[in-house]
């Protein structure tokens, strides 16, 4: 068994020992609001947010973007389980903000390795073979994230399966000092 996987199974089991009236929550949110962010491990929507267990539903992505996926989970957050209110959170430094669609397929095409990156960018270093498949995907990277959070709250608000009266809002996260600041779009 792996270090990590020991870390993690000794970690729930003192979670689940004093688990308690946790068992009794409900299936909506308490709150009745749920987050897109992205998936970068120095995010804690929890804490950021204010949120507890049962308080909201966080869908998490690389980038936080609205893709068709992350759409799907808000429509079944709010048509199943009663969520009215939505948030988009983007943050600063974030890794989608260091490559394109072009580059992540490139790296793909050479190797399933684990690419490195340096002062010239992202390079693959793996062995092959790699895979073209990547050249299919829409990797929703990053150029600015005012713009992206933005787009993606235009396109959760535009969706034929969103209705109109579900506030979006639209934030980006400051990974300098834990602030949410706001984006302010139509």
């Amino acid at each position: 068994m792996s270090k990590i996987k020991k870390e993690v199974l000794a970690a729930n089991e003192k979670y689940a020992s004093d688990f308690g009236d946790k068992a009794d929550l409900p299936m909506p949110p308490g709150r009745g609001f749920a987050i897109l962010t992205c998936m970068d491990a120095r995010l804690d929507p929890a804490k950021y947010a204010g949120l507890a267990e049962g308080d909201a539903h966080v869908i998490r992505n690389a980038g936080g973007r609205a893709s068709d996926d992350a759409i799907r989970s808000l429509v079944i957050s709010h048509k199943l389980l009663g969520t009215n209110e939505w948030f988009v959170i983007h943050h600063t430094d974030c890794g989608m903000e260091t490559f394109t669609d072009e580059v992540m397929r490139g790296l793909l095409a050479s190797s399933l390795d684990t690419a490195t990156i340096d002062e010239s960018g992202w390079r693959d270093t793996g062995k092959g073979p790699g895979s073209r498949e990547g050249d299919y995907i829409d990797w929703l990277t990053i150029q600015d994230q005012a713009e992206s959070v933005k787009a993606d709250v235009r396109r959760i608000k535009s969706h034929p399966l969103v209705p109109d009266d579900i506030p979006v809002h639209g934030y980006i996260y400051d990974c300098r000092t834990g602030r949410l600041v706001e984006v302010p779009t139509p």
